[in-house]
């Protein structure tokens, strides 16, 4: 029996170069040619779409409603049917997948993206907390990963060396992806918030991605290849960081166990762990192991390239790539959201076997 409805596939992905800095781009500017790219993958036309959804954040970009402005770059004429998250843009992607479940959609370019070069980002993610008891406090993103790393390593789950390690790993794998901020060797550097460095630490840039999803028969004739999304789903912690054992993601783990991951072995998992320690948690609760034959960011994954609100649809972006290329039959995707792994979301997603 079919676990959905419907059968749907990521059928094309693109995304920018991610880079420190995009001064001379507006959004528009950053998110059309990506688009661009998007459709020309599949052929389709703007005005074929039967459904658009985006992932951005007025905070970051310092103004209200200011994803309307990208629009433009979509083609918001003749009027489309459209819709927009406050999230990353792994749940737009849940938005699209569920309009396209009800049959009111048969394709659906979902596309996010973030410039967090102009501001502070880490003084920007202290909006995402409780209004009351900790974010009067200012405490910022980095802090507070690094009270979650060194929660790690008081539980005995990790240390330095090892956090050290991840970001080693992770860049390494970088450069075979022409699109990485980060790639090859990067100093470890001094300590951020200890024990964090900055090799552990993503780094900030711009940029943008963007996927089409295409339902049952017209995903096969659109893609050579479709990934098709098997199981997805998305759940949330506690909002109060001492309500939670930062050590663990439950959250994560529930919704593995809906989308199916335990139900047959996996060969890439794309984790969206911006931070090194988060690493450690994601693979504990999905049961990853060193030398089990998983490739594991192989992108290079968050320490590589972090445009925050696109960052987890390209971890869905890239495991779809590489069940188009051939070179994965069945891949987990995740994309996180908020402190400490907050919210989120994970994808199993398979191509045909030969």
């Amino acid at each position: 029996m079919a676990r959905y409805a419907r059968e749907v596939a990521v059928v094309a992905f693109a995304q920018s170069d991610h880079l420190r800095r995009t001064d001379e781009l507006s959004e528009v500017e950053m998110v059309m040619p990506v688009l661009h790219q998007v459709l020309a993958a599949t052929g389709l036309k703007a005005g074929e779409i039967g459904f658009t959804c985006s992932g951005s954040s007025d905070y970051l970009a310092g103004r209200a409603f200011s994803f309307t402005m990208t629009l433009d770059g979509v083609g918001a004429w003749p009027p489309i049917s459209e819709s927009h998250v406050e999230m990353d843009g792994a749940w737009a992607l849940y938005e699209a997948w569920v309009k396209i479940q009800t049959g009111e959609a048969d394709t659906a370019l979902v596309y996010a993206y973030g410039k967090s070069s102009p501001g502070s980002v880490r003084d920007v993610l202290t909006r995402q907390l409780d209004p009351y008891y900790l974010a009067p406090l200012w405490p910022d993103s980095v802090a507070l990963a690094a009270l979650q790393a060194q929660a790690l390593i008081d539980a005995g789950e990790t240390d330095e060396p090892a956090l050290a390690a991840i970001g080693a790993r992770s860049r390494a794998a970088a450069e075979a992806n022409p699109h990485a901020q980060l790639r090859g060797a990067v100093p470890q550097g001094d300590y951020q918030v200890r024990p964090l460095r900055t090799g552990d630490c993503p780094p900030i840039g711009d940029g943008v991605a963007a996927v089409i999803l295409a339902a049952g028969d017209l995903a096969r004739q659109l893609c050579e290849r479709p990934a098709w999304i098997t199981g997805i789903d998305h759940r949330i912690e506690a909002h109060g960081l001492g309500l939670r054992d930062l050590t663990d993601s439950p959250s994560t783990r529930i919704a593995a166990e809906h989308a199916g991951v335990f139900e047959a072995p996996v060969d890439t998992v794309e984790l969206h762990a911006p931070f090194s320690s988060q690493e450690v948690v994601l693979r504990k609760v999905l049961g990853l192991g060193d030398g089990d034959g998983v490739a594991v960011n192989p992108s290079g994954g968050a320490l590589a390239a972090n445009p925050v609100m696109a960052a987890g649809l390209i971890r869905i972006g890239e495991a779809a790539a590489r069940i188009h290329r051939g070179e994965s039959d069945r891949a987990v995707a995740h994309a996180t959201s908020g402190p400490c792994l907050q919210q989120n979301l994970v994808a199993v997603l398979e191509g045909d076997r030969a």
